[in-house]
């Protein structure tokens, strides 16, 4: 598992006191990390029921740029090789979890808290590199000064917790290796892992430029024989020097296959085992359905013709009308073609099982808050709160037969220790009280809207303001509530248009969605402290969120610049509020009246919103490919539910190449879905995701991995109380906490855990849909004849 750090600033002050409202329980002291909500599916056999040798081909995207996991463009295919081929001392269990690694320790603990941390790592005495030297403490202190960022010729992607160190040396032998930190660092299990030798971390040439295109010296299971580009190539062999247990596979072969390639590469057995999508899943659960059945198939190329369409096509094909029969002729001898390669495809895809689990990343709504109606926290939450996200989960998930729940927090998934479900800091979903936040917030129904002279002049304003920062992206297609035009917004009558044109939108049924992760595709978490041009953030309107919080935490309140100020009798009804108790946050101030229709439940707004003659507007921003088809379903779903609440939707449909770079990053965008991937060092990797984001020497806003542009100092101190605290539970504690600020803050609105969907042979044993787990390489392997697996993967 890859981890995206960046530097973690100082602690401010120290946080104390209970949690006291049922709403945030889950940030007590209480294990409520449960199990995973579903298990690995990865066909688990026992080492003596498989077979030694053979050759594994695994479908990658790409071939790695780097073979060093702690640069920039490293990605999924450079972990796998690290994976296999590299020291983890700590390797992610079943549960999301680190656990000593027992190949390359004996044991590693804190021995001393004061005055300095030092961990005391003893190394198993037969861990040794492939060129036959012991792994020692020379290795760590080569790559601790690497990734320390003192030495700015080292081009790496993260220091995090390297940064930490103050010194490594040799303990009582050379089997002990003691680290000394210049301040306390509970996640020091992240470090090391993977770990490279001194040979590639020795020098800022050889990190920035040795380990780029081979591994020389390596310590796993296999070893990095080879890559061939020409062919797509990465070829990893059995480690003869491997101490632990022996590698069943001789050979294990990363071949880049893109996912447009995938269903073809498995009909021919170029490949073994493949992450696939939804259709290809389908495709493969009805090819085994199929197998002894004659005639054609019912479903692909032509599956859909009718008797009366074939008789029609014929009748045109051999009609008086030349130019029509020539141009049927050729599209029946298309369709011809397609039905038999489809058919030929199902042959071979049916020498494969279909795997699945549920990755261990989440999809999000990302709130940008920067400017707009969303810098108003109250519009914010009124947008979480229109969202049902237990329908959004069984939209997505329960048609591939998983587990549909909605993910509680956006620091951990169920089964790792930092799991609690905070969501109700926020609130479940209620339209009512929605409606109620927004009115609050001034966005009243039946407001007047802006004349058109006004509003061509705004836009002729607008736009000579964007023509800056989107020169070069003409790649948008726009539409309004579904599919109108963004001018269409004069008029309560464009604007019932648009809601009805979105409501006939039709729905997904599944699948593995397309959704884009940050840290999977474009290297983006190795930019440590990546700096975009952005908007300085509107007021935040913390007070309902911070002010009650705190109180309930027994934690200062929030610097009063940071809120926007308030009557004196508004401030005395919260603070009434405040004394009745309640999720933080979570509801507008009491005598708030709701707008006109709000008692009915579910029922559409009746008109557009509106303040200071502006409707209430989001763009939505969303990849265009073909591949993200069922993600902009789910967005459609969320666009429904933003209506019934009078919000109106306006979807910009954007290349898949720029989606991520030119709006995500850049901070152009209202509403977007993407997804992160947990981590078992949330107190760490988590913290430039949701830091504050603060104003950069040129003028600029650094973000860090912050899109949203949403935070608070009070949640980077808790993140920082968190790091620094050597007291496992309360660490955990901690981040809990900063999870239900984050939740309150409702920049970030966690959806579900994405589908894991993968193409097996039936007879690959230890391999498949991993979940949390990080791959066993030296277990993999194919079944002995007759041999079948020891058990079932286990499900919530």
């Amino acid at each position: 598992m890859s981890h995206d750090r960046a530097r973690v600033r100082s602690v401010v002050f120290l946080a104390t006191g209970v949690l006291a409202l049922p709403a945030l329980a889950g940030c007590s002291s209480n294990d409520e990390a449960g199990r995973p909500v579903a298990g690995q599916d990865v066909a688990p056999a026992a080492r003596d029921m498989v077979a030694d040798g053979g050759t594994m081909n695994w479908a990658v995207d790409e071939l790695p740029e780097t073979f060093n996991s702690f640069q920039a463009d490293a990605d999924e295919a450079t972990a796998r090789v690290a994976g296999a081929v590299l020291p983890s001392l700590f390797r992610i269990d079943a549960q999301g979890r680190a656990q000593r690694n027992a190949d390359f320790l004996e044991s590693a603990e804190v021995v001393e808290r004061e005055p300095q941390q030092v961990v005391l790592y003893k190394l198993n005495q037969q861990a040794v590199w492939s060129d036959g030297r012991e792994i020692g403490a020379d290795d760590f202190a080569a790559q601790w000064r690497a990734l320390s960022g003192r030495d700015s010729a080292y081009w790496t992607a993260r220091n995090a917790g390297y940064d930490r160190i103050a010194k490594i040396e040799r303990g009582a032998n050379n089997l002990e290796v003691r680290v000394t930190f210049a301040k306390p660092y509970a996640d020091w299990r992240s470090l090391f892992s993977p770990l490279y030798p001194k040979q590639i971390m020795g020098t800022p040439d050889s990190f920035n430029d040795g380990a780029r295109r081979k591994l020389k010296v390596t310590a796993g299971p296999f070893a990095l024989s080879g890559t061939d580009r020409k062919a797509g190539d990465v070829m990893l062999e059995r480690n003869a020097r491997w101490w632990g247990s022996p590698a069943k596979l001789n050979k294990i072969v990363l071949r880049e296959v893109g996912r447009a390639e995938r269903a073809e590469a498995l009909a021919k057995g170029r490949i073994d085992l493949a992450a696939i999508d939804a259709t290809e899943a389908g495709r493969i659960s009805r090819a085994a359905e199929d197998k002894g059945s004659e005639g054609p198939l019912a479903h692909g190329p032509g599956a859909a013709i009718t008797p009366a369409r074939a008789l029609r096509s014929w009748a045109i094909a051999h009609g008086s009308d030349e130019e029509a029969a020539d141009t049927e002729t050729e599209a029946r001898a298309k369709t011809r073609k397609a039905v038999k390669r489809y058919a030929t495809e199902q042959e071979g895809l049916r020498g494969y099982v279909v795997r699945k689990s549920l990755e261990p990343a989440y999809t999000q709504l990302a709130l940008n808050g920067s400017e707009g109606p969303l810098a108003d926290d109250r519009v914010r939450r009124a947008v979480a709160r229109a969202l049902d996200r237990g329908e959004l989960a069984k939209a997505v998930l329960k048609p591939l037969g998983l587990p549909a729940e909605p993910v509680g927090s956006h620091l951990a998934l169920a089964g790792q220790q930092a799991y609690a479900d905070n969501s109700g800091a926020l609130g479940e979903q209620d339209t009512a009280e929605a409606r109620a936040l927004l009115a609050d917030a001034g966005w009243t129904q039946g407001a007047p809207l802006k004349g058109k002279k006004d509003e061509e002049e705004g836009e002729k304003e607008e736009g000579e303001k964007k023509e800056k920062g989107e020169e070069g992206q003409g790649d948008e297609e726009k539409t309004a509530g579904g599919e109108s035009d963004a001018k269409d917004e004069k008029s309560a009558k464009d604007a019932k248009k648009a809601k009805d044109s979105a409501e006939s939108s039709t729905d997904a049924d599944a699948a593995d969605d397309g959704t884009y992760i940050v840290g999977e595709e474009d290297g983006k978490p190795g930019d440590n402290g990546t700096a975009v041009l952005a908007p300085a953030p509107a007021a935040a309107y913390q007070r309902a969120v911070l002010n009650r919080q705190a109180d309930v935490l027994g934690l200062p309140r929030e610097a009063d610049k940071e809120k926007k100020k308030e009557p004196a009798d508004q401030a005395k009804q919260r603070s009434r509020d405040q004394a009745k108790g309640g999720a933080p946050g979570a509801y507008a101030p009491k005598g708030t009246a709701a707008p006109k229709g709000s008692g009915a439940k579910g029922a559409a707004a009746a008109g557009p919103l509106a303040k200071d003659g502006k409707p209430l507007t989001l763009r939505f921003v969303l990849p265009s490919g073909d591949g993200s088809e069922p993600l902009r379903a789910v967005a459609d779903r969320i666009s429904r539910m933003l209506q019934k609440i009078g919000v109106r939707t306006e979807t910009a449909k954007v290349a898949d190449e720029s989606y991520f770079k030119d709006h995500i990053a850049s901070g152009q965008y209202d509403l977007a879905l993407y997804s992160w991937p947990a981590s078992a060092f949330p107190a760490t990797d988590a913290r430039p995701i949701f830091a504050k984001p603060v104003p950069a020497a040129d003028g600029s806003l650094n973000v860090e991995q912050n899109y949203t542009r949403v935070g608070t100092d009070h949640i980077d101190q808790l993140f920082d109380q968190a790091v620094g605290e050597l007291d496992e539970e309360t660490s955990r504690s901690l981040v809990k906490k900063a999870d239900a600020r984050i939740w309150a803050e409702a920049g970030s609105i966690p959806l579900y855990q994405r589908p894991q969907l993968m193409a097996a042979r039936p007879n690959l044993a230890n391999a498949g849909a991993f979940g949390f787990q990080a791959p066993r390489y030296e277990d993999i392997g194919f079944l002995k004849p007759g041999a079948k697996p020891s058990g079932q993967p286990s499900a919530k």
